[in-house]
């Protein structure tokens, strides 16, 4: 036995048993390391003997605790003489140890406490911890990003660092398309210019757990085939262990969680649960930021909708409409440019408005022909068709198509159709341009929402675009009618004073030069004329012409046959109006510039007897309202023409007649004067036979031809000279040499006075006879001798042609007029006076029994005019009384008129009131 062995017996005999009986393991050591002393415990801790142990060196039966920290510790405890206490692993033992070294003198006690157990729930703790803390990390990420592209990527980055998997990916399940979109992924490097993965289900072991919804761990050996190796991008990964787990909610698969290593790494039971656990909180985290955002989106995307409807309505402009639409729709999809195509009958697309982001080339304006449209006339997107595309190039489009989608740096797209009824009007295109994207369901929505407004919207504003061209026709044609209108008023205006001027004429020189002036500065003609014809209408004659520019023609005369445009005068001459152009010089004015000429016949009651000519610039026509307003002209021009010839030959009528007339006047008066004597000697000859023959008692008998012959004699010399002073006093009153000798008459007894010549007569014609005169009439101042004539007429034809019982009345009264006495101006204070005072008198005389005859009562005033068959006492009479009578009135300034019905006939006679001349009153 050795001497250290046999020392370390030793001390193991003289331990205190309170060693033995120690829960942890005790160890005692010399200065070179030796076992010296070891309780049971650590017999059993270092599962060794203390018979193998005692007196040996711990590097000769603990060979790789010289390297370890154990072995550094106690070299420094005993190398310092302090106490050393730690905590290490030894992996020989596959333990972990708590450790306590204190020096004692030159030895080294060490204290030996197995903590495996302790290490492990330490070592779960941590992991619990790491585990909490990689949710609760998750749980942010998830709660404070806005993008939930962003907050994937964050998740895998947070649960790769977690899980010391290198790969780890969140991909999202699109059944629809039979698509595992990756979402977020660590590890995983995409292909150039692919910034969203898609891979197909059946490409993926993923797509199999999305579809099935169960959980896969697989280990692959070396060798083995992969679902993955038919996807170049998955393929290049060296996947050695894969674990997918479904993302569901309320049995809805959502996505998956993938975590891959390129080691062999077998998970515990404890890290599939927590993963799955993991999987479930991120799927409820995704399910819950996925509606708050799809709440906040659909809120957003209503409020959008309804903004833009509500800017859509408030204009009627298609192009503002589409301006607001694509520009709205860009800022809430966070693309790089949208686009309205519109398309032609041909099928070519038009750019015709687009928003477009900064950096990005603008599409205004481009034409598009596409050979889909042509060969299919849009027949899917009439039918609704939507095409969202993510990615271009893994579409299947052609590759001619892709370099075209390219040409236009498109990287995805979403389309949909606009419609008009069952027309395709045009395509709402979204363009994402920095990379693909998937676009979302709602996304989808919202656009066709907005097309459905749009839609509206076009259709409101086509319509009120019609409406407005409709207006702007109708305004049009208002303005063109009102502008007719006032052409017409005007031309109504014109012909009125055309046609009030020559048919206030009766001088036809100023009938033409009035329509052809007028005529010519209405309507700003460069000249008019008026021609007439000769009788055989071969000779025009211009007889006066209105003109601004041209030479003067009026008084020429030339032959019909022989001037500028002779074939124009057969038209003319059967009354139709011709409008023509004088196409060579006209040489009739000397001018020889072009004109564009009105020719318009005047028809007179005998045919065409003469025609109007305006002149226009060659270039301008005569409207038809213009050429209407000529022949109505023309046509006041022959009638007022026919009036002045008419009136020309009744001129010469009257002239003729009134020559005669005087003629018979200066016949009667000088007849009168030259019988007068004779006749004045034949009554002096009457009487002188009456008393001679009364002396010879010849006339005294009563019966006898004497008598007889005699009275006849007589009465017909009476009946001479009162025809002879008749003609004479009314050719004094013709000539009014006579001044009038006014003096006041009392009416009341001057009537009286008057009347009682008739007294008898009337009485033996048993006739009444009535005077109605108020004897408190005021004076008449008149002339009394023709006063006196005047009732002497009427009463003598009221006594001549009054039947027997019938009555005569002569009544007389005055009319009153109010005048103020004192002529005063406005601001005197005093008050005015008045007065009543005659005005004039009204004397009537009436006979009953006889009536004139409406178509007699307007010639019993003239000469020698006598009612046939009205004489009942067979008077007979010269029919000069009421002509002279009538004269009398006139002279005095007075008025007589006669009213004859109901067998009743009477002669108003109304007298002014004359004021008195001192040097004509009469006392």
């Amino acid at each position: 036995m050795r001497p250290q062995t046999v020392e370390a017996n030793l001390v193991h005999e003289q331990a205190p048993a309170f060693l033995e009986s120690m829960p942890g393991a005790f160890v005692m050591l010399d200065q070179e390391f030796r076992f010296i002393y070891l309780n049971h415990p650590a017999e059993l801790l270092l599962q060794r003997s203390r018979g193998i142990l005692l007196g040996k060196k711990i590097r000769e039966e603990f060979p790789d605790s010289a390297s370890s920290t154990f072995y550094h510790e106690l070299y420094q405890a005993q190398k310092l003489q302090t106490s050393r206490t730690f905590e290490g692993y030894y992996p020989p033992l596959n333990t972990w140890l708590a450790v306590h070294i204190s020096p004692i003198q030159e030895q080294l006690a060490i204290y030996f406490q197995e903590i495996s157990r302790y290490k492990q729930v330490e070592r779960e703790l941590h992991i619990r911890n790491q585990e909490l803390q990689a949710l609760q990390e998750i749980s942010a990420i998830t709660l404070n990003t806005q993008s939930l592209s962003v907050a994937f990527q964050e998740i895998v980055e947070k649960i790769s660092q977690a899980t010391l998997f290198p790969i780890v990916a969140i991909e999202l399940y699109d059944a629809d398309h039979q698509m595992m979109v990756f979402a977020g992924s660590k590890g995983v490097r995409l292909p150039p210019g692919v910034e969203l993965l898609e891979v197909p289900v059946n490409q993926t072991l993923s797509g199999t757990v999305a579809s099935t919804g169960q959980l896969m761990v697989k280990l692959y050996t070396p060798g083995e085939s992969k679902v993955c190796d038919s996807n170049e991008t998955l393929s290049q990964l060296g996947i050695k262990t894969f674990i997918c787990i479904p993302m569901s909610v309320n049995q809805k698969v959502l996505g998956v969680l993938s975590l891959a290593h390129p080691e062999p790494v077998p998970p515990s039971e404890h890290f599939l649960a927590w993963v799955n656990s993991l999987t479930g909180f991120i799927a409820q985290l995704i399910d819950r930021r996925q509606a708050e955002m799809t709440l906040r989106l659909q809120t957003e995307r209503e409020q959008m909708i309804m903004a833009i409807a509500q800017r859509i309505r408030q204009s009627l402009h298609l192009e503002e409409i589409l301006k607001t639409t694509v520009a709205e729709v860009r800022q809430f999809l966070h693309t790089d440019r949208v686009i309205i195509l519109r398309f032609e009958p041909d099928w070519r697309a038009t750019v015709v408005t687009e928003s477009v982001a900064p950096g990005w080339a603008s599409l205004l304006g481009h034409q598009i022909l596409d050979t889909y449209f042509l060969e299919t006339q849009g027949q899917a997107y009439r039918q609704g068709r939507i095409q969202a595309i993510a990615d271009i190039h893994t579409a299947g489009f052609s590759s001619c198509y892709i370099d075209f989608l390219d040409s236009l740096n498109l990287k995805a797209k979403l389309v949909v159709p606009i419609l008009q009824g069952e027309q395709l009007w045009g395509l709402l295109i979204a363009h994402h341009c920095s990379q693909t994207r998937l676009w979302q369901v709602w996304e989808i929505e919202l656009l066709q929402q907005l097309t459905t407004q749009l839609e509206i919207a076009i259709q409101q504003s086509e319509l009120y675009q019609r409406i407005q061209r409709f207006n702007e026709a109708l305004e049009h044609q208002v303005e063109e009618r009102t502008a007719e209108l006032k052409q017409a008023l005007q031309f109504e205006a014109l012909l009125k004073r055309i046609a009030d001027k020559v048919r206030d004429s009766l001088d036809e020189k100023q009938i033409l030069q009035t329509a052809v002036q007028e005529l010519g500065m209405g309507l700003g003609v460069q000249c008019c004329d008026a021609g007439l014809y000769s009788a055989n209408q071969t000779v025009s004659t211009i007889a006066y012409e209105y003109t601004r520019i041209l030479s003067s023609a009026q008084g020429m005369t030339f032959l019909v046959a022989e001037s500028a445009v002779p074939e124009i005068y057969p038209y003319l001459f059967q009354g139709q109006t011709s409008q023509f152009c004088i196409t060579r010089p006209y040489t009739l004015r000397l001018n020889p510039n072009l004109f564009a000429v009105l020719a318009c016949p005047i028809v007179g009651d005998q045919g065409v007897i003469g025609d109007l000519w305006l002149f226009k610039h060659c270039e301008e026509v005569f409207t038809e309202q213009e050429v209407r307003l000529i022949q109505q002209v023309a046509n006041h021009c022959a009638i007022a023409l026919r009036q002045a010839r008419l009136y020309q030959t009744a001129q010469a009528q009257v002239r003729e007649l009134e020559r005669l007339n005087h003629l018979k006047d200066d016949f009667l008066s000088t007849v009168s004067h030259e019988l007068r004597t004779p006749m004045s000697s034949i009554k002096m000859a009457t009487q002188m036979l009456e008393i001679m023959l009364e002396r010879m008692g010849l006339l005294n008998a009563t019966s006898g031809q004497l008598v007889q012959y005699f009275q006849i004699l007589n009465s017909e010399c009476k009946r001479e000279i009162n025809l002879i002073n008749d003609l004479l006093d009314l050719a004094r009153l013709d000539a009014e040499s006579e001044p009038l000798l006014l003096r006041e008459i009392d009416l009341f007894v001057w009537i009286s006075h008057i009347a009682e010549p008739f007294l008898e007569r009337t009485r033996q014609q048993q006739q009444q006879f009535r005077i109605d005169v108020a004897p408190d009439l005021p004076a008449l101042i008149t002339d009394l001798q023709s006063l006196e004539r005047i009732l002497t007429e009427l009463l003598q034809n009221a006594c001549k042609y009054t039947p027997a019982g019938c009555e005569i009345t002569i009544a007389a009264e005055a009319i009153w007029k109010l005048e103020n006495l004192q002529q005063q101006s406005q601001e005197s204070s005093q008050p005015a006076m008045f007065v009543l005072h005659p005005a004039c008198f009204q004397i009537i005389i009436t006979n009953s029994g006889v009536e004139i005859p409406a178509l007699e009562r307007s010639r019993i005033f003239d000469k020698f005019y006598r009612i046939p068959n009205s004489d009942p006492w067979k008077h007979g009479g010269t029919g000069l009384g009421l002509a002279l009578a009538k004269k009398l009135v006139e002279r005095l300034q007075g008025t007589i008129e006669v009213q004859s019905y109901n067998h009743q006939t009477s002669f108003t006679i109304v007298l002014p009131q004359q004021s008195l001349d001192p040097l004509n009153l009469i006392q």
